[in-house]
């Protein structure tokens, strides 16, 4: 699940507990729940997110779409995508702070905000999706064609590359690695308390992130492409 803790004008989104913080609707609904909570509180001007334990997350529940594959997958589909809409919606600075493995969903997650920083160590980025035998949808591929330049994605989608934060640094994913977890965060809340400092409108944000990355959401919210998972139930 998460938690959301307010400090001074940034919101700190944390996903708790020492799993590996995998989405299904529960959790999917509890983050979209905070995200509107930041939404309607006028005095906050930025978000951070992070996480406990050794992953940030390790994307989408798995085990639970396998329990019923045919009726859950346009589910899972809806809501994450869902969620990955609102961050690129909210009319707030947004920060990661990436205290873990950022794999598939969780990597997804993490390119959804603003600035992403890291922290040192085994913890990797990682699109399993081509290891697993699954197919990204055309509204993923729109949120990862958007944030990442191509031969970073080359080695992402059609190599299945772990890289380390310093090699997501090196290529432009990364805007800080830290040494441990405390200043990773740390590092994060500072840069959130910066741009809250400036003051911007909301609408205003929202509204260039938008230009910014065209097509991303619209793509999110059309839920057009179905999830295609060619072995990866069938492992579990």
């Amino acid at each position: 699940m998460c938690s959301l803790a307010k400090q001074g004008k940034v919101y700190i989104l944390t996903l708790v507990g020492n799993d590996d913080h995998r989405f299904n609707p529960t959790t999917l609904d509890a983050i979209c729940d905070a995200l509107k909570q930041v939404e309607q509180s006028p005095d906050v001007a930025a978000l951070v997110t992070t996480n406990a334990g050794k992953y940030f997350s390790n994307g989408l529940d798995l085990r639970w779409i396998a329990e019923s594959p045919s009726d859950r997958l346009d589910i899972i589909r809806d809501k994450f995508e869902n969620m990955l809409a609102a961050f690129m919606r909210v009319g707030v600075p947004t920060v990661a702070a990436i205290c873990g493995h950022a794999a598939a969903g969780g990597f997804m997650l993490a390119l959804a905000h603003d600035y992403r920083f890291m922290t040192q160590g085994r913890s990797v980025l990682y699109l399993s999706e081509l290891d697993h035998g699954m197919l990204f949808p055309r509204s993923l591929m729109a949120l990862i064609r958007s944030k990442l330049q191509p031969a970073a994605r080359r080695d992402l989608v059609l190599g299945a590359r772990k890289l380390s934060a310093q090699m997501g640094l090196e290529r432009g994913i990364l805007d800080g690695v830290f040494q441990d977890s405390a200043e990773t965060l740390q590092a994060a809340v500072k840069a959130a308390e910066k741009l809250a400092g400036r003051g911007w409108k909301r609408e205003i944000y929202s509204g260039l992130r938008l230009g910014a990355f065209p097509g991303v959401v619209e793509e999110l919210d059309a839920h057009a492409d179905p999830y295609l998972f060619h072995h990866a139930l069938s492992k579990l």
